[in-house]
């Protein structure tokens, strides 16, 4: 494939999303804002690409996105190694995510699962352990992972496509979308960033 190539695809899956997907973004734009209203927090897992996601998006909760407000409670699972890997070592590798959702998770709080096949087994794990604490569990996925993973999930967000990369790059824009709206919504009346403390930021 060359560059137009790569562009097309890019463009098609973007534009497919979100024509299946308003909708459901709506909703969970909606649902996030209520649990933060109400003192709930966001919690985010995924593996490999998905994981470096789940961080990304975790930090634009807890500082900010286009708006200089104060911050929202957002912990990606992917983070502490020590956890990780004594979850993996203890039990399985399974068990990595839905332990920490088992101990982190309440009622009213939100799961973002990023798979980009909807098949990886320590996603699928989180969400179930999400839906037995009573969370809102929101699915990021491709095309075929959609089927996989909609019984686990009160939305789902599929991108159709089947490449990996594609959807990826998906995902990090719906998800910019979803914390542009949400901080809208909380903080009408914040300025916009970089309007007030810099840190010493030259």
């Amino acid at each position: 494939m060359g560059l137009d190539d790569e562009l097309t695809a890019h463009i098609e899956a973007l534009t497919g999303m979100v024509a299946a997907s308003s909708v459901t973004i709506g909703d969970v734009v909606e649902r996030l804002a209520r649990s933060f209203l109400h003192g709930g927090k966001l919690l985010v897992c995924g593996n490999g690409g998905s994981a470096a996601d789940a961080q990304h998006i975790a930090a634009e909760f807890m500082n900010r996105l286009r708006l200089d407000r104060g911050p929202l409670p957002a912990v990606a699972l992917t983070t502490d190694t020590s956890v990780l890997t004594c979850v993996a070592n203890d039990a399985c590798y399974d068990d990595v995510f839905s332990r920490q959702v088992e101990a982190l998770g309440q009622s009213g709080d939100v799961l973002f699962a990023l798979s980009t096949s909807g098949g990886s087994a320590n996603v699928i794990a989180a969400l179930t352990a999400g839906r037995e604490r009573g969370m809102f569990t929101v699915g990021f996925t491709g095309e075929s992972g959609a089927r996989r993973l909609a019984p686990l999930c009160d939305a789902v967000v599929a991108v159709p496509s089947e490449d990996c990369a594609r959807i990826q790059e998906c995902h990090e824009f719906v998800c910019h979308v979803i914390a542009g709206l949400v901080e809208r919504r909380l903080f009408p009346e914040a300025p916009p960033a970089g309007s007030g403390r810099d840190c010493g930021r030259a």
